[in-house]
């Protein structure tokens, strides 16, 4: 008789056990889980500048195509750097404004290319919220920029992401761009 009255206690103190036990233990493993890793990632990308200039030197919005290429080092679950380089594979002409609005001139810029030491924070396993500084490198003239970016992640079989990505640059006593792109990176150690 004291055994089958104890059973049922017995039974729910053990399920209450199991239950905390293999909490603490999904939480350890997620805290292991994480391992610092390196990613490559290329995108393809559309580039647009509001400043630009046709032939006749008429104001028109640019789409410039674009390829990126990321170097991203993520340290921490919710922390990386990066080496985010776009490469716009195009000549065209910019409207330049200094530093006041009246001093403006029309220059050439021949396939720039801009990289940017980024700083990244990720809220979850698919956001990036991105901002660091660089420059756009041409021929003609080199510019200091501020990038701001977003990007969304889903992570594929093999250590493989395809992404989506948009940024604004901001160029100092330049012109501004922002673009948009699709790309697809790879995964090194720790994951």
């Amino acid at each position: 008789m004291y055994y089958t009255y104890f059973k049922p206690y017995f039974l729910f103190y053990f399920c209450l056990l199991l239950f905390f036990s293999t909490k603490i233990v999904a939480q350890e493993s997620e805290e292991e889980k994480f391992k610092p890793h390196h990613q490559i990632g290329i995108s393809i990308n559309h580039v647009h500048v509001f400043e630009g200039r046709d032939d006749e030197g008429s104001r028109e919005t640019l789409t410039l195509p674009a390829w990126g290429i990321d170097y991203t080092f993520q340290f921490r679950e919710k922390w990386a750097i990066g080496l985010h380089t776009d490469f716009i594979v195009e000549k065209f002409k910019v409207e330049k404004v200094y530093a006041s609005e009246e001093d403006k001139e029309t220059v050439e810029r021949s396939y720039p290319i801009a990289p940017a030491l980024m700083g990244i924070y990720k809220p979850n396993e698919h956001w990036s919220f991105l901002l660091g500084f660089g420059g756009e490198f041409a021929k003609e003239e080199d510019f200091f920029l501020t990038r701001a970016g977003v990007e969304y992640g889903y992570e594929l079989p093999k250590g493989w992401e395809i992404f989506g990505t948009a940024s604004y640059d901001f160029k100092w006593n330049a012109y501004d761009s922002w673009g948009i792109g699709l790309g697809i990176a790879k995964n090194f150690g720790g994951k």
